[in-house]
């Protein structure tokens, strides 16, 4: 029995108008997001993954449409053909499927490559716009997690014997930002006896 062509639609605010992406495309379903391409959250993408099976092709207007970016990308379309979906691009004319497809496996090598060239290019960008805001006096760092009242709390909790690992939990935060807030008000030296003794948390 062939599997189902399914379409995925994604468009933002200020294009509410889902109807020209997939027009003309005979489909047995279609799931439509409504959100940015920066946005995590988009519950129709998390539902047509649960929804497609092995022999289903998944149809896109336009890579951009599916992924935030290429690691998005490139993580999403093995996701898919490995469980033997076939992803459709309409604007770019591709098909990926979990064949050995000489075509594919380039393509894929690209967007590897085009994902690392971004990382590399946002780290650039991030150390110009410091060092840009230090030359100004206006680089500050990475805002406090916690308020000074939390962190207070933190540490009363902490010197209770509440293991750091569930702190990191409670507050939302890192094991290693939990020692960075202990490290405030302890000795030198004594950060590293309480990690030594907190193996067990």
């Amino acid at each position: 029995m062939p599997g189902q062509r399914i379409g995925y639609i994604r468009v933002s605010s200020l294009d509410p108008n889902p109807q020209p992406q997939l027009m003309g495309i005979q489909l047995d379903r279609i799931f439509t997001d409504k959100a940015s391409g920066k946005d995590v959250k988009r519950p129709q993408l998390e539902e047509l993954l649960s929804f497609a099976r092995g022999g289903d092709t998944i149809v896109v207007h336009s890579m951009d449409r599916l992924a935030r970016n290429l690691v998005d990308l490139r993580a999403l379309v093995e996701r898919l053909t490995i469980r033997g979906v076939r992803v459709e691009f309409v604007n770019e004319g591709l098909t990926f499927t979990n064949e050995d497809s000489p075509m594919a496996n380039l393509m894929l090598s690209v967007m590897d490559s085009f994902a690392d060239f971004e990382r590399a290019l946002n780290r650039e960008r991030q150390r110009e716009g410091i060092t840009l805001a230090k030359a100004r006096g206006v680089y500050r760092g990475r805002s406090k997690a916690l308020t000074p009242d939390e962190a207070a709390e933190l540490r009363q909790i902490a010197a209770a014997g509440e293991p750091k690992a569930g702190l990191a939990h409670k507050y939302g935060i890192s094991r290693e930002t939990v020692y960075q807030y202990l490290r405030t008000d302890a000795e030198p030296g004594q950060d590293n006896i309480a990690r030594a003794t907190d193996l067990q948390d």
